[in-house]
């Protein structure tokens, strides 16, 4: 086999004696040229002629070869046929690669899938799994193992060729092996490894205890989560009796609170793994030995008739304030609001201004009375939003500059929509979700209308809301 250095090198040596030839013959050929042009300067009766002739030649000349030169060194370099084609080898022959290699066509964009899947806990089981995903040319990110008593949890985050379909992932992965295989697509969020991922999840919650649903929901994925007071109707012997560590029950959690209370974590699609319920754990007890907290910011509006407002952050130290509002509110207004027994509006406050079940804006007087509350509420997996405005200060523009901020709050959440519970009546209420500006739902049934609007892009009030948590 020929040696392509050896092989450059005489091309290169073979390069260097044509043109030292080439110098030689242009030395002897000037030299004769000046020696013709000095006798005839000396000897012609033309000789000064010549020699204007002469030198305007030469300058011709030396401004054509630098023109030449300039334009050769800018110039694009030829490809060099002798090199190395970059991950090809084509032997002697030169050929080049076949047509539809990944060198000469461009491939579909890749996407990205989060996957979960059982294998039995031996030796081998995993590499078949990842040979099966390379045959198919999908790259694989990252990886989580799950151990459990019969087989291991294998959790994967995965690049895959744009034409492969979440059937065609599981398909291979069932062939290798995998059983219990759940898919969905990702984000570049997933792309942030665990123990990051835990420590941003773990500053949320220690900065603001209203971050404690989110961080879950983000940690476990699509999943529903309810906060049963210690004291609540709902309240059953089967969530009375949870023990300190918690309980894991396949696709339900439940854990104990700071307060006393319980946190049900529950989701459909497949069974938490120890590792998840530890990680949960964590957190939950992380929001319980912090105590009640909030991040202390607030916002000084002028409205167009009457002294300025201040919005913020409430919580249960405005208890009796909040009572103190429902006092000066007529029976309409509050049974706009809590569509049942005014007497028993007083009783949701403690549910309302927990931190633990969503959070709440107030506008305040500069005299410290409030005036308005808003509400944004985890409910489950979706959102509410609910408003109370005091009658003396309504159609004042407070509802909306309300509503916009908690939607606001509910986008930078990650919440996809908000939907508001109100009567058919409650034209104000209609009124402050249109002027959001997002695309609305309505459903009326016996009077009650649910409007809801869906968080396509940052809403009205989104800054607003987002310099209020």
């Amino acid at each position: 086999m020929t040696d392509p250095t050896s092989a450059k090198r005489a091309r290169r040596a073979q390069h260097h004696w044509r043109r030292d030839v080439v110098e030689l013959a242009a030395l002897f050929t000037a030299v004769a040229v000046a020696d013709t042009i000095a006798k005839t300067v000396v000897h012609g009766p033309e000789g000064p002629t010549a020699l204007i002739f002469s030198a305007v030649a030469l300058l011709v000349t030396a401004g054509l070869h630098t023109w030449w030169a300039r334009r050769q060194g800018h110039a694009p370099p030829k490809p060099d046929t002798s090199s190395d084609t970059g991950g090809y080898t084509g032997g002697d022959t030169g050929t080049p690669p076949a047509a539809g290699t990944t060198e000469q066509t461009e491939a579909a964009p890749a996407g990205l899938w989060r996957m979960r899947t059982t294998v039995r806990d031996e030796p081998g089981s995993l590499a078949a799994l990842c040979t099966a995903l390379a045959e198919r040319h999908v790259d694989i990110l990252s990886l989580q193992t799950h151990p459990l008593a019969t087989g291991t949890v294998d959790e994967f985050l995965l690049r895959a060729p744009g034409e492969r379909t979440a059937a065609e992932l599981t398909r291979a992965v069932s062939a290798a092996g995998g059983s219990g295989t759940w898919i969905e697509r990702a984000d570049a969020h997933d792309l942030v490894d665990a123990p990051t991922r835990m420590l941003n999840l773990a500053t949320r919650t220690a900065l603001d205890a209203a971050e404690l649903p989110l961080s879950l929901r983000q940690l476990l994925g699509r999943c529903t989560i309810r906060s049963i007071p210690a004291e609540s109707p709902s309240r059953t012997t089967e969530t009375a009796d949870v023990p300190v560590e918690g309980v894991l029950d396949g696709t339900l959690m439940r854990l104990r609170d700071q307060s006393g209370g319980v946190l049900t974590v529950e989701r459909a699609y497949l069974p938490f793994t120890p590792t998840e319920f530890a990680r949960a754990r964590a957190l939950v007890e992380l929001d319980s030995r912090l105590g009640p907290r909030m991040p202390r910011s607030q916002d000084v509006l002028t409205l167009p008739e009457g002294p300025d407002i201040t919005v913020r952050r409430a919580d249960l130290d405005d208890l009796e304030a909040a009572k103190a509002m429902h006092e000066r509110c007529s029976k309409r207004t509050l049974s706009m609001r809590y569509h049942g027994p005014v007497g028993d509006a007083d009783r949701y406050l403690n549910h309302l201004l927990s931190p633990r079940f969503g959070r709440t804006l107030t506008v305040q007087t500069p005299s410290g009375r409030l005036v308005a509350l808003g509400h944004l509420l985890w409910d489950g997996d979706e959102t509410e939003v609910a408003l109370l405005v005091e009658d003396d200060w309504q159609r004042r523009g407070i509802g909306s500059e309300l509503l916009g901020r908690l939607a606001g709050l509910a986008f930078e959440a990650g919440c996809e929509s908000v939907y508001a519970v109100t009567q058919s009546s409650n034209t104000a209420m209609v009124a402050a979700m249109r002027g959001l500006g997002l695309p609305l739902d309505y459903q009326i049934e016996e009077g009650t209308l649910v409007v809801t609007a869906r968080l396509q892009a940052a809403p009205v009030g989104a800054e607003k809301g987002a310099a209020s948590s």
